[in-house]
Formats: structure tokens, sequence, C-alpha cells
């Protein structure tokens, strides 16, 4: 028993350190840098050196019990800033996958729909457009792989905006909800219903896979709330608002990588074990043969929502 509390302690103690402490205490450094140093002094590191001459030189500093203290405070501060940037996390997932009945997230989710349709009719356009001429062999194919380029150029503009018609004002929304879409369009099953009994068949590696893809995306919206408070920090050291630019395209970057390998993996954990669902709900027999059929699929949803 001792050695499995070892490694657990030893475990739970790593965690602490990386989500807690270590962002938490360099948030913490710079914003001691930033606001020792400020704007006009922003590079001076002799005056960073002098403050810490003099912060060393306190004889309070010389009796263990001041040093411990301020180790301890240093330790809550750190991990106070970074509870801040995991609530501020949380609420930026939320705000990303919001459905948005606000004016604003309707106004934004008109103004995607727009770019999406326009984008859709120039693709519909140049797919019309795109048989080759017959002048010459030679320039059947020029012609043919601009027209393919096209095409492709087209498509990928569209498909970031997003995958459907957009119907909510964020891209992270409307993947999601493409998957839903995708799944009831295929198998006439509703995904929100669906998805808490699947989860809990699906076997190990799979759950692993989500919940690594749901892992990632969470710490991407954490990076972006750190992006955020480097961003405030900015206002009393400029140097800061550049790690604030990063952090946030990192996090868009990773966020999106993430929230589309998530979705992935939900429409697959669908495909793969959405029989095996029916089957232990008893909406299938065990001799049935064949994939997943939409009446099946209706069938599952009113079983799940239960007559709601």
């Amino acid at each position: 028993m001792n050695p499995l509390l070892a490694t657990l302690g030893g475990k739970l103690t790593e965690r602490w350190l990386n989500l807690l402490v270590l962002p938490g205490a360099l948030f913490l450094a710079a914003a001691s840098v930033g606001v020792t140093l400020g704007h006009r002094h922003w590079h001076d590191a002799d005056r960073l050196r002098a403050t810490l001459d003099d912060l060393a030189a306190r004889p309070a500093l010389d009796k263990a019990g001041t040093a411990a203290l301020l180790v301890a405070l240093v330790l809550l501060t750190s991990a106070a800033a970074s509870l801040a940037a995991q609530f501020l996390g949380g609420a930026t997932e939320a705000y990303w996958l919001r459905f948005g009945r606000d004016p604003l997230s309707r106004a934004l989710t008109a103004r995607r729909e727009r770019q999406w349709k326009a984008l859709d009719a120039q693709l519909d356009d140049a797919v019309a457009q795109a048989h080759p001429t017959r002048a010459g062999a030679g320039g059947a194919v020029r012609v043919e792989r601009r027209a393919g380029e096209r095409i492709q150029a087209l498509s990928e503009a569209r498909d970031r905006i997003s995958l459907r018609a957009p119907t909510r004002p964020t891209w992270y929304g409307d993947r999601m909800q493409a998957t839903a879409d995708r799944v009831e369009a295929a198998y006439g099953v509703d995904l929100a219903a669906l998805w808490p009994r699947l989860w809990l068949i699906l076997p190990e590696p799979a759950v692993q896979q989500i919940q690594s893809a749901r892992d990632s995306f969470g710490a991407a919206a954490r990076l972006a709330a750190w992006a955020v408070g480097y961003a405030l920090l900015a206002c009393w050291w400029w140097p800061a608002a550049l790690v604030a630019v990063g952090c946030g395209a990192v996090a868009r970057s990773r966020s999106r990588a993430a929230l589309d390998a998530l979705a992935g993996l939900t429409e697959a954990a669908v495909d793969v074990h959405g029989r095996e669902l029916a089957l232990r709900v008893g909406l299938l027999g065990p001799d049935t043969t064949g994939l997943l059929g939409r009446d099946t699929g209706d069938g599952m949803s009113e079983v799940f929502r239960k007559a709601d």
C-alpha cells in the first residue's frame, strides 16, 4: 500500500506543479518584471538587477521563517493565478461552443452564413465551369489543373468557416453541430441523447483517445485565458503584448485542431459502436446483420429521450 500511495502522491504533486504552480509562477514573474520596469524602462536589466539586490539586502529575508513565508506566498499566488486561468478557460470553452441567442451572436452567425453562402456559390460556379476545353490536349490539361486548384482553394476557404451552413456564431460550435447533423442524417439518432449511453460501452482505447482530444481542447482554452492575462499585463509593460499574441495564436491553432479531432472521434465512435449500443438496449436482435438503420436510430432517440 505504501508504494501505491507514494506513486499516487508523486503523480498528484507533478500534476499540481504542471497545472497550477509553474504557469502561475511564470505569469507572476512576468508581472513582477513588468511592474518594476514599466514601459519607459522595459529592457533595463540594470534597473531590475538593482531592485533584486535591494530586496535581497533587507534584513527580514535573512530569517528562515520570513523566507519560508515568502515562498509559501509565491506558491499560493501562483496557484491562485492558475486557478483563475482555469476558470477563465472554462468560460472560454463555453463562449466558443455557445449557441448564440443574444443579438451580437445572432449578428455574427448571420455574417458567417453570408460568407459561407458566397463561397459556396463561387464553388458551385467553379465546379460547373471546370470542364476542360477541346482546343488541344496541352491546353485542356492546363485549364483542368487551374480549375481544380480553384475548386480546392474555394472548398478549403468555405470549410474554414464551417463544414455546413453556419448555425452558430463560432467555428467551434458549428464543427460540433456538423457532427450531430451528420450522425442524425446517417442514422436518424439524436447525438446529444445517444452520447452518454455510448460513452459507457466504449472500449478503453477509444475513451483514452477521445479524452485526450478533450483535454487538448481544454488546455488550448486555458492558454487563451493566459493570453488575456498577458494582454492585461501589457498595460504596464508592453513586451507582454508579444507574449499575449503568441499565446493567442497558439491557442487558436491548437483549439481548432483539438476540436476537429474530438468531433471526428465522436462521429467515428457512433459509426463503430452505435450498432453495439442498439444491441445492448434490445432494439436489435443478436442475429441481426448490416449497418445501423435509420429506423433503429429513431428508436434509440425515442428511448433515450424518454418521451421528452
